[in-house]
């Protein structure tokens, strides 16, 4: 028994609060930074694409081959770096992804062909690979199960974020366009891509691998989260043992991990277009553009922690998937029928709005049934199924794009996707009101 269960029901709950409000503030924020740099750095292409593409003579399908590579590799590194980050510390590993993804970050600006600019992308996506997944394993080591959707929406709040900061300072760097030789989309890559490199160095100094090593933690705030999160493990039914293979081959693994493939899938198309789109609706310069993926960008972060927070408070993951599942791929389809971009810039933002909403009570559902090393493998597996997505959303939206002359067949196509994705959490859903029945606490439970 820890120490604070040994002192009473109310001061076991002070300590418990006093725990997850030192947990939140002293690692959100800095993962949260982290995250967002690295999303950063994934997705600038979009505007650098305004461009580079020009320069380089890039066609639309190169481009979003281009884009589709860095997820190819992730995925196929995600699972091993998952279980060498579960070897040897958060700290370490997450700090040697950062700095080796921020030097060839800033090395795309000497991307001249497209073999390059294949070879690049591909070289980022390893660099990357299992930051994502690590970051939600290190989330299970301090957070309870109730509170894991807030934790999540809380740092990856950065992703529609980080779209903010790019389209802020867009323009700007644009500007520099042919300053020291420079065009203004490599001072994009080298101004974006410095951060991690500096975030490496604050990651190793301050990033505890676990509760046990965080000095900032009281022994009472100790025993309270490691019991609550022992206490959990062994009251999940259903759950996977502390086995990485039995993690990987699991059903739900790969039900949630194709449902984030097509989530994914949207996500990306919409990430590396969206400032292409909206500059053929409405004819505006980068600065605007950039103006308004900003916008966008703060609708989607509100939008995330609204989501997630509502869910946690009623005890409903499900229904707060499917019903902003469902309201996007209508949006989409709107967009895809309207010329008029007073209407389909909004409902892009809607769209977008939507999107966000989604990712905390999804992201943090498999959580409840993974456990120590298969929490590892199993968010990775689930992640690098789900990254797939990333391959296919803009490798498609691009060649539609030369094929057609225009978008319009591709967001009908997202929206097909984004229906799909509702479909198969409606049927998880399903299977969760016929578990709950048996088990109060299946992992399916609709309390989740």
């Amino acid at each position: 028994m820890s120490t604070a269960t040994a002192i009473g029901p109310e001061n076991d709950a002070a300590t418990g609060r006093s725990a997850m409000r030192k947990a939140t503030w002293h690692l959100i924020p800095l993962i949260g930074i982290g995250y967002g740099v690295a999303y950063m750095d994934r997705v600038n292409i979009s505007f650098a694409s305004l461009q580079m593409n020009r320069d380089l003579h890039f066609s639309a399908t190169v481009y979003g081959l281009g884009a589709s590579l860095f997820f190819l590799s992730y995925a196929v590194c995600e699972i091993p770096s998952n279980l060498l980050l579960y070897r040897i510390g958060a700290r370490r590993w997450l700090a040697r992804i950062m700095l080796t993804w921020g030097v060839l970050a800033m090395a795309m600006m000497f991307v001249r062909t497209p073999f390059q600019f294949y070879a690049m992308r591909f070289l980022l996506g390893m660099a990357e690979a299992g930051f994502f997944p690590g970051i939600l394993y290190y989330l299970t080591l301090w957070f309870p199960a109730n509170q894991r959707a807030r934790s999540i929406s809380r740092f990856y709040v950065a992703l529609p974020l980080s779209s903010v900061v790019m389209g802020a300072i867009a323009g700007s760097l644009f500007k520099l366009d042919g300053r020291f030789g420079i065009a203004g989309w490599q001072w994009l890559f080298v101004v974006e891509g410095l951060p991690a490199i500096l975030l490496s160095v604050v990651f190793l100094k301050y990033l505890p691998d676990g509760p046990a090593k965080a000095r900032w933690l009281s022994q009472d705030e100790r025993g309270w989260i490691e019991g609550r999160l022992a206490a959990e493990a062994t009251a999940a039914a259903g759950g996977v043992s502390n086995n990485a293979a039995a993690a990987i081959v699991d059903v739900r693994v790969w039900l949630f991990g194709l449902t984030n493939l097509l989530m994914l899938a949207v996500n990306y198309a919409y990430a590396f277009f969206a400032p292409a789109m909206i500059q053929r609706m409405t004819g505006l310069d980068v600065g605007r553009v950039g103006f308004i993926v900003s916008i966008i960008g703060v609708m989607g972060g509100a939008s995330m922690i609204a989501n997630a927070w509502h869910s946690e408070r009623y005890g409903e993951s499900y229904l707060h998937i499917i019903v902003p599942a469902v309201f996007e791929s209508v949006c989409l389809v709107v967009i895809a029928m309207s010329s008029n971009p007073w209407i389909a810039v909004p409902l892009l933002a809607l769209m977008f709005f939507a999107h966000n909403a989604i990712q905390g009570p999804l992201l943090a559902l498999p959580s409840r049934f993974l456990k120590g090393r298969s929490a590892a493998a199993g968010l990775a597996t689930i992640n690098m199924i789900g990254i797939i997505g990333g391959v296919l959303g803009p490798a498609a939206t691009g060649w539609s794009r030369d094929r057609t002359g225009g978008y319009v067949e591709a967001i009908y196509g997202l929206s097909l996707t984004m229906l799909a994705a509702a479909a198969i959490v409606g049927v998880l859903y399903f299977n969760s009101r016929k578990r709950s029945l048996r088990s109060v606490e299946g992992v399916f439970d609709v309390s989740l």
